[in-house]
């Protein structure tokens, strides 16, 4: 992979847009793709601000459109819309391409990069796992993002190691730690916990992540959801490199206090979470092995009937929303 890389980002959003200025301002050719007409304008006409824990820099994208049209072939492509969009943004992508194109799918939960290489194969993919940012899209062309902890990337079928370091040298040249892992369930999982502690929890309750740590009921039901987890990576045979789980968890959230979950700022937006990719799959792997998952699940359940009572109020779509809360900090893509 090239010095100065061409990179598509294909869910531009409020993580998407932290990738995007931040490898646009190392010298990549960083194209951007986004559906919110609103952040496409505001980046075309007075360029991508990112601010926050990697400083405050305005950059001018080589493009930023709502369709990979005109893009060509690129060196990297980062698929980092939400779970449940995997598969139209794999297919908007093939024009990106290439025979020497690195594929890296960043999404939370589990379930995406079988659904992306269902579409572009796997044999350029990597799987991404990203956290800690606290991310927000605080106006149209303007992201800020609290931290940047967590970057981690692993093969998903037969990428080689020299492909996967070079993919991986685009970030780390624009000022992302990254570390590579050959277990990329031991990956996904050790980031999973903590999107299954705090990603329900915050969204039922609309606290922050340091708010659920410091209330003794909201951390309970946190902790349960957490520990069912960490018994279901057991039973599967997942390894989890973190000690204590619960202190790992604690952690993790206590560095990003003020974050606002993604799942809690899809609700204030009126829109679909992830609560299937995050909650529903740890629960229904917990069922094929045999492990119970009562509080994961009563979560859950709770989200997706909030989500049908939403769905019959149309007036609540994005449409109706043109911005982030400002206030808001997204967890992660």
């Amino acid at each position: 992979m090239p010095t100065h890389s061409k990179v598509a980002i294909v869910g531009c959003g409020a993580m998407g847009s932290v990738y995007a200025g931040l490898m646009q301002l190392a010298g990549h050719e960083v194209h951007g793709i986004c559906l919110w007409t609103d952040h496409v304008r505001a980046v075309q006409t007075g360029g991508l601000r990112v601010h926050g824990k990697s400083g405050d820099h305005t950059v001018d994208l080589a493009s930023m459109g709502t369709s990979t049209d005109g893009v060509g072939e690129c060196d990297l492509v980062v698929i980092a819309t939400k779970a449940f969009d995997v598969e139209s943004a794999a297919q908007a992508a093939r024009p990106l391409i290439g025979p020497g194109t690195v594929v890296q799918s960043i999404q939370n939960g589990l379930g995406s990069p079988e659904r992306v290489a269902g579409v572009l194969g796997g044999e350029r993919l990597a799987i991404g796992v990203v956290g800690g940012f606290g991310a927000s899209v605080s106006t149209p062309g303007e992201v800020h993002h609290n931290g940047m902890e967590m970057v981690r990337f692993g093969a998903y079928d037969t990428l080689t190691r020299a492909d996967l370091e070079a993919s991986a040298q685009v970030w780390t040249s624009a000022g992302f730690e990254v570390r590579l892992f050959d277990d990329t369930d031991q990956m996904v999982w050790e980031k999973l916990i903590m999107n299954v502690a705090f990603s329900g929890t915050t969204c039922l309750t609309g606290m922050t992540i340091g708010q659920v740590l410091a209330d003794a009921d909201a951390w309970h039901v946190a902790q349960e959801c957490a520990l069912e987890a960490v018994a279901v990576a057991r039973a599967a045979g997942i390894f989890l490199d973190v000690g204590d789980p619960i202190q790992h968890v604690r952690l993790l959230g206590g560095r990003i206090p003020d974050a606002r979950p993604s799942m809690l700022l899809d609700h204030l937006l009126g829109e679909r979470g992830e609560v299937d990719a995050i909650l529903v799959q740890v629960a229904r792997l917990g069922e094929r092995h045999g492990v119970a998952t009562p509080t994961l699940q009563t979560v859950a359940d709770l989200i997706r009937a909030r989500e049908s009572l939403m769905a019959a109020a149309p007036e609540r779509q994005r449409g109706d929303s043109p911005r982030e809360p400002s206030s808001s900090a997204r967890l992660n893509a």
